[in-house]
């Protein structure tokens, strides 16, 4: 049995640690790997979060539309964020100065 198996690995060409060797002397001599796959794939990944975000933001809209007609729709609050919301029940707070508030009287 054993001797099957060690006769196996003598008939090979190359053995793993031979190949190592092999490899690691043509690497130098290699072009460098492209990055525009990866900057491809950044892209896309980018623009498909734009569109589900407006995609998920105009079903928002639509939603409470159809509970409040003709009143203006609120912002829509953050989707994976947990911490503190400085807009709280869709109204701006006190502190913040609308436009009218601002003008010099």
């Amino acid at each position: 049995m054993s001797n099957r198996f060690w006769s196996g690995t003598r008939t090979g060409s190359f053995n793993r640690w031979e190949k190592t060797v092999l490899w690691d002397m043509v690497e130098p001599y290699r072009p460098p790997r492209s990055f525009a796959p990866l900057i491809g794939t950044y892209v896309a990944a980018f623009y498909t979060g734009v569109v589900a975000s407006a995609v998920t933001e105009q079903l928002y809209k639509e939603k409470y539309w159809e509970d409040h007609p003709g009143e203006t729709v609120p912002l829509m609050p953050p989707k994976f964020y947990w911490g503190p919301w400085r807009v709280m029940n869709g109204e701006v707070p006190r502190f913040v100065q609308t436009p009218e508030e601002a003008k010099p009287a």
